[in-house]
């Protein structure tokens, strides 16, 4: 896989698996997200008084109807959206990603504010005309008030510069899709996109681990290379400390015999961006298939729909998407949408300049992706 993105040279099988992968993290972050949400305020008493001895274990309503999703899924296909974009806008010589993502996240802020889509605005590409998405689910004051003018913030200048919330990470697994790049390279991009609405170090430095986790899954490397691959480039990074003892946490945690729910409402903690990773990845390293760690991952008194994101985000960038529960994918709101996403971004990474370059146009990609 790696060579591959390297040489700009993909092979059929080579690119059937990538796209596997791309559709695999997509839809198992949105999955991940829309079981999670239903108990996302309860405590493991609540949870099992509302869904019985065993927890929540099939999708649940929330926000109206069974399989929604949250303001995390939303962003996270901004995050898409952004990328992509970055790349069409490569052929300009205007290459700055964080830049394109953050349009990409104030056209997200938009639909947070406005009654639907605004078709005059043809610049704004087709996700954004998505009528689904102009639903607020539960968005986080940080990434309202982040998102909410045209200053960008940066490393320099974060934003919010307090929040230590996982919402930026519940937005990044994309980066870690662009399989061609350098793990270092991902890293400093989901970063530099996570100080937008989440300047506390343990936020955005979480972001960038969580990115180069399904960097590595999407390259075809075990949990446990991937993980131990995140420690050694989370090390050259100041403030890392709390992020790297919370990895190191699961890690332990998964020698501490059966997995329980109380053992995730210990990694998960209070919410904040490291301890929602942590508990994330304890589930997918312990869950018997994505079904159990998922289940794992949303029963708890923590915050159960952004660690089932992140859980399912890593078990489905592993696994590809065949191993998602079919009936719980039947349900999930926006899958259209998703999987139309996730085939366009694997069709841009893989055949770009096939689409659009100095010597090749095509105008409905460009329609749906426009450079402005």
């Amino acid at each position: 896989m790696s060579t591959a993105a390297a040489t700009g040279v993909w092979g059929r099988a080579e690119q059937q698996d990538f796209r596997s992968r791309v559709r695999g993290t997509l839809l198992g972050a949105a999955v991940g997200d829309a079981l999670g949400a239903p108990v996302d305020s309860l405590s493991l008493d609540g949870i099992r008084e509302a869904h019985g001895a065993e927890g929540l274990t099939e999708p649940a309503p929330a926000h109206g109807r069974r399989g929604a999703v949250t303001a995390a899924t939303q962003l996270t296909l901004f995050t898409v959206d952004g990328l992509i974009r970055a790349q069409v806008r490569r052929d300009t010589g205007a290459w700055h990603p964080p830049t394109d993502l953050h349009r990409a996240y104030r056209r997200w802020a938009a639909t947070q504010s406005d009654w639907g889509p605004d078709e005059r605005r043809k610049e704004d590409g087709w996700l954004a005309r998505e009528e689904w998405l102009y639903s607020r689910r539960s968005p986080a004051r940080a990434c309202l008030l982040g998102l909410g003018d045209e200053n960008m913030g940066t490393l320099e200048a974060p934003k919010n510069p307090a929040e230590k919330g996982a919402e930026a990470v519940t937005r990044s697994a994309p980066f870690g899709l662009l399989v061609g790049w350098e793990p270092q390279l991902v890293l400093q991009l989901a970063v530099e996109c996570a100080v937008q609405t989440h300047g506390h170090p343990v936020a955005y430095l979480a972001s960038g681990a969580h990115t180069v986790l399904v960097h590595g899954l999407a390259r075809g490397e075990s949990l446990d290379g991937a993980i131990q691959r995140t420690l050694a480039l989370l090390a050259a990074r100041p403030g890392h400390q709390p992020v790297t003892d919370a990895l190191k946490h699961a890690l332990g945690a998964v020698r501490q015999g059966m997995p329980s729910p109380a053992r995730v409402e210990e990694l998960v903690g209070d919410g904040s961006a490291e301890g929602v990773l942590a508990g994330a990845v304890y589930c997918a390293l312990v869950g018997d298939d994505i079904r159990h760690g998922l289940r794992l991952a949303v029963n708890h008194g923590g915050a159960s729909a952004a660690a089932g994101s992140l859980c399912g985000a890593l078990l489905g960038a592993l696994h590809g998407e065949t191993a998602l529960p079919p009936g719980w994918l039947t349900e999930l709101e926006g899958r259209a949408t998703i999987l139309e996403l996730a085939d366009d971004f694997a069709m841009e990474m893989t055949q770009g300049p096939a689409l659009h370059g100095p010597a090749v146009s095509s105008p409905g990609w460009l329609a749906r992706y426009p450079r402005a």
